[in-house]
């Protein structure tokens, strides 16, 4: 009987019944005229809602997933701290998915989570990841937030650091220091996030009229010692006098490269890294950092989902954007 009525106020009103069924649960994708317009015709034709089949649509699972590349990275384990945290004073449950970088992996995770046993779902994407079918698809049945990672031309809400600034600020920070031949390590080249950095960094060299030079450039290959025989090879042939390394995963080989090549941080060589590491500070010599406000934005993702399903919020399309902090440390120091 419920459904008979949806789908009779829906022709009154020549609109969707789904439209209809969201607007009478005062669904956040609605506008407020299209939810008054249904409530009133709602009104004249005595409609009665089902309360039992409601009642089931409605209940919350309490739950909301976290999707993340990797929980062993000091960022995304930062940021899982900063979602319990809102989750916690919101009685909700939090999931965690890793990925570990494979794009069927994120892609199997999305599909199990549209049957409903979440209530919203918050996303750093993987680095493999290409096509965000899987993604546009799910945004149409789940309230998703991405954060850290995120896709530009994708209808949701996306929480982000100030990559591009950061590397460029970085790389500047380099040439104050005196280096003139800056390696780079590239890596997450697949998404927006890894590109903005690589620009940043190009930008920096050719606004102090450096030279870009592609020898000096190291990408990641998802394989840690590879990775660390590439940074040998490197620092050995083309003896850069700066390193950025874009990940945090890659600074730590660049001070083990060091030691076995003999090559002396700072003096010789300067080394900047994107890192959440809490020892940083403890290395010898202790890392300069671009340190991505990681808690905070854990936080400001929850805090943004909970407004969703709150039905509180109606800016699908934003981009929050947190900055990060370059820390000097000693080695970059003259």
């Amino acid at each position: 009987m419920g459904n008979m009525n949806i789908k009779k106020l829906a022709q009154e009103l020549n609109l969707s019944p789904a439209t209809v069924s969201r607007a009478l649960r005062d669904n956040y994708q609605i506008s407020p005229e299209t939810k008054t317009k249904v409530l009133a015709m709602a009104k004249k034709l005595n409609y009665e809602p089902n309360p039992f089949a409601s009642n089931l649509r409605n209940q919350k699972s309490k739950t909301i997933a976290v999707i993340i590349p990797e929980v062993a990275n000091n960022f995304f384990s930062q940021a899982i701290n900063g979602i319990e945290e809102i989750a916690r004073m919101r009685d909700y449950h939090v999931l965690i998915y890793q990925t570990h970088e494979k794009s069927e992996t994120e892609i199997a995770f999305t599909q199990r989570l549209i049957s409903g046993r979440v209530d919203g779902i918050l996303i750093s994407i993987s680095s493999e990841t290409n096509d965000n079918e899987h993604l546009k698809e799910i945004i149409k049945n789940i309230p998703v937030v991405f954060f850290d990672r995120v896709y530009e031309d994708i209808d949701a809400v996306k929480i982000t650091t100030d990559d591009y600034e950061s590397t460029y600020n970085a790389t500047c920070h380099l040439i104050a220091c005196g280096c003139k031949k800056i390696g780079y390590l590239l890596a997450l080249n697949n998404i927006s996030t890894g590109k903005k950095r690589f620009d940043g960094y190009k930008n920096a060299l050719k606004d102090n009229e450096i030279p870009y030079n592609s020898d000096l450039i190291l990408t990641d290959s998802n394989n840690d010692e590879e990775n660390y025989e590439h940074i040998k090879q490197l620092l050995h042939t083309q003896k850069p006098d700066g390193i950025i390394s874009s990940v945090e995963e890659m600074a730590l080989p660049c001070y083990y490269a060091c030691k076995e090549l003999d090559i002396r941080i700072p003096d010789d060589i300067k080394i900047i890294s994107f890192s959440n590491l809490k020892t940083a500070p403890l290395l010898n010599p202790s890392l300069t950092t671009i340190t991505q406000p990681a808690f905070e934005i854990g936080k400001e993702a929850a805090s943004i989902m909970f407004k969703i399903l709150d039905k509180k919020y109606f800016e699908p399309n934003q981009t929050h954007i947190l900055k990060s902090t370059l820390i000097k440390r000693e080695s970059t120091s003259f």
